[in-house]
């Protein structure tokens, strides 16, 4: 009992010594801190915490945020004022971002290596309505290198990066774009990109087609002059095959959407990776287990089910094609219809190019929780607009993330309000943009420089030589070497050997 009292004693005394050590520290901390803010005082400065400065820092920012950039005249270090974006002191971090972009880009910059002397489009006088991103800067530097004349808006609201937009302008490229754009925005920007008395465009490099429309319904003797038009989304395809059997189009169009390399790697491979991405960014929500539905099993649709079938969720299809419906099939997922899985679904994806694929009636019937995001070109694939109803209440969570909640307090969570996820809401793999931006480049080159009568007014793909030899400027990337035909080899098989090794029909 004797030991047991000593040893209690001796835990005590422990106690005590590490209480009073303690306060010894805390007491020198704040001689420390009296004896810091007694210096401060001396060379006048005041005392400031981080959380204080980052606060004056982003309320300055929301003050510029909160006025539009049509209404403030901004100017480049060189003097240049023909450009709209949010803010022109961003320029050298949109430069540090391109330089970034371009080792990503090794295709597109070989082009430009290669045809940098020859200038294959002198003359061109290139208007564009693209995404705006350091990718874009690439391809819009690339072309001013062959010798094309550029001026371009954003064919999203929310996919322009600001920073990359004011590098543009600041070596004078004539942008008008900037993020979170209203409607009206976005059809000024366009407007702004054609209605230069000065300038007129003669070719056309447009992303859905809204462009091309404008221009056709605006500017129809503008219209009539283009040399050819590259359009690289379905929803700009579509359009385009209107006109042309509407007896209304005018130039030659190239259909970039179409082709092998942008089939096959920009709507496969790379939403693949960014479908995930778009979505951790903007939720923090977990896939394994999770219900999914992907309306749609093309390119686009079967590589964001591979995606989140590879994280755990459990994945459904809807499609309309049967092919595409067995290849969905023969891939392990189970084809539904909309209708039978909508209640018990967590995540609705739209993946068709398609209108009105997900409507109120759908909205009505969704879990409570259940996230619903675009990953198609354009915004009419779920009916936002029936949600802006007098009885559904929207609150906004954070930047492109809106709850929308019905009168019983079920609520569905709306991604970027229905416009494309992953360039509104995160990025994509740049050494895909590359592959789509040569293709881009190589279909402008193409058209411009076209004798007379190679092309007609119609739509067409890219010759299969250009898709093989746009592949073949990515292969160095990967240590990769190409076996060679023999002489023997190419005569039985009726090819020559540098190409192009499959008819059109081939489908990879």
């Amino acid at each position: 009992m004797k030991k047991m009292y000593s040893m209690f004693n001796l835990n005590k005394t422990k106690e005590e010594e590490a209480v009073q050590s303690i306060c010894i520290k805390q007491i020198q901390f704040a001689d420390q801190k009296r004896d810091f803010n007694k210096r401060l005082s001396k060379t006048g400065r005041r005392s400031r915490s981080f959380s204080q400065s980052s606060t004056v820092n982003y309320n300055s920012d929301c003050s510029e945020d909160a006025t539009s950039p049509r209404d403030r005249q901004q100017r480049s270090s060189k003097g240049h004022q023909d450009f709209c974006i949010k803010n022109i002191r961003q320029a050298g971090l949109g430069r540090r971002e391109i330089a970034i972009a371009e080792q990503e880009m090794p295709a597109l910059m070989a082009l430009r290596k290669r045809a940098e002397g020859e200038k294959p489009l002198a003359g061109a006088k290139v208007v564009g309505c693209t995404h705006i991103t350091a990718h874009t800067a690439v391809l819009m530097e690339t072309l001013s290198a062959l010798g094309a004349q550029c001026r371009w808006a954003a064919c999203n609201i929310y996919s322009t990066q600001n920073a990359a937009a004011a590098a543009l302008a600041e070596e004078g490229f004539p942008v008008f774009a900037w993020k979170g754009e209203s409607e009206d925005d976005f059809w000024w920007c366009i407007d702004h990109c054609v209605s230069l008395e000065a300038w007129q465009p003669n070719m056309i490099l447009d992303d859905g087609g809204d462009l091309t429309h404008w221009i056709d319904k605006k500017y129809p003797n503008i219209f009539k002059m283009m040399k050819g038009i590259v359009e690289e989304s379905v929803t700009g395809v579509h359009r385009l095959c209107q006109l042309s059997k509407a007896g209304r189009l005018c130039v030659p169009a190239m259909n970039i959407n179409d082709s092998v390399t942008k089939q096959k790697f920009d709507n496969l491979y790379c939403c693949r990776e960014s479908i995930l991405d778009g979505l951790k960014r903007l939720t923090d929500v977990m896939f394994g287990g999770k219900q999914v539905v992907v309306c749609g099993y093309g390119e686009v649709g079967k590589g964001c089910s591979a995606a989140l079938k590879a994280m755990g969720s459990i994945v459904y299809i809807t499609e309309v094609d049967p092919i595409c419906a067995l290849q969905a099939c023969m891939d392990c997922f189970r084809l539904v219809k909309l209708n039978d899985v909508i209640r018990q679904v967590d995540l609705v994806i739209t993946c068709t190019g398609n209108k009105n694929v997900v409507g109120r009636d759908y909205l009505d019937r969704m879990k409570n929780g259940c996230i619903v995001c675009n990953m198609g070109h354009s915004n009419t694939e779920i009916d936002v607009a029936s949600l802006r109803s007098p009885e559904l209440t929207w609150e906004r969570v954070r930047s492109q993330v809106d709850h929308v909640i019905w009168p019983d307090g079920k609520r569905i969570i709306l991604l970027a309000e229905g416009h494309l996820l992953n360039l509104s809401c995160s990025t994509v793999p740049t050494f895909i943009l590359s592959i789509t931006a040569t293709t881009q480049a190589l279909a402008l080159i193409e058209l411009y420089n076209a004798p007379e009568g190679r092309y007609n007014k119609d739509v067409y793909l890219l010759p299969k030589k250009m898709d093989e030899f746009v592949a073949g400027l990515h292969l160095p990337t990967f240590d990769a070497h190409l076996t060679e035909l023999t002489d023997e080899q190419a005569k039985y098989l009726g090819l020559t050997k540098t190409g192009p090794f499959k008819p059109n029909y081939y489908r990879y």
